[in-house]
């Protein structure tokens, strides 16, 4: 059962300042979004509204299976996960660190390893997985932070500017991590970046947000 986000007529503003203006948009087909825009235009905030993290001043951000509505429950914030620029981690191996999404969710044991050594693997820090996570580089803790997201296996996966605050070599890393995305058919991958030549590298559909509106590109 494929989990769908339709976001309809979301708008926001703070204070007196319109951020999003009347965004309809429907995620329906599985691969990588990527919304761009400058700095301050709103990406992380509908980010934020989509992932169910905070609400919109009008319309709303909804999930649906084969056409049903699904309720805005634990169950539901269990099937999505955002991924923030400058990701924490905790004082731990980075082990530890992946399996605590996997324990909050119930999933322990020999399953709960398994998951997550697949999603270090995945990040290309199976060579860290003992170290602790403390003493990672950034770009390395921004890898972390995404197969903290996988292992729990988000059926759809924010990632808000993933590649930014990295060194170069890690971004590249976090890029290809993301390419690999694309071939998983059971995942939406929403993203954000201002960097356009990043966007058209790695978007299926590539969208605009400027003036508190999304346009294609």
């Amino acid at each position: 059962m494929s989990l769908v986000l339709r976001a309809s007529h979301i708008a926001k503003q703070y204070g007196r300042t319109p951020v999003l203006n009347n965004i309809s948009m429907s995620f329906e087909e599985k691969g990588i979004y990527v919304l761009m825009g400058d700095n301050g235009s709103g990406k992380s905030t509908f980010l934020r509204i989509c992932a169910l993290l905070e609400d919109p001043d009008g319309g709303s951000a909804n999930y649906e299976v084969n056409g049903t509505l699904l309720p805005r429950d634990i169950n539901l914030r269990r099937r999505i996960s955002l991924v923030l620029p400058g990701v924490g981690a905790f004082n731990t191996s980075v082990h530890q660190n992946v399996l605590y999404g996997l324990k909050l969710r119930g999933i322990k044991g020999n399953d709960a390893s398994r998951k997550a050594a697949r999603a270090i693997d995945f990040v290309g820090l199976d060579h860290k997985k003992e170290q602790n996570a403390l003493t990672l580089s950034s770009g390395e803790t921004q890898r972390l932070g995404l197969a903290r997201a996988l292992a729990i296996e988000p059926e759809v996966l924010f990632l808000d500017e993933p590649a930014a605050f990295v060194d170069a070599r890690n971004r590249e890393i976090i890029e290809e991590i993301i390419r690999n995305l694309a071939g998983d058919s059971r995942r939406t991958v929403i993203m954000t970046t201002h960097n356009r030549r990043q966007a058209q590298r790695l978007s299926n559909r590539l969208f605009f947000l400027e003036n508190g509106n999304l346009r294609p590109a």
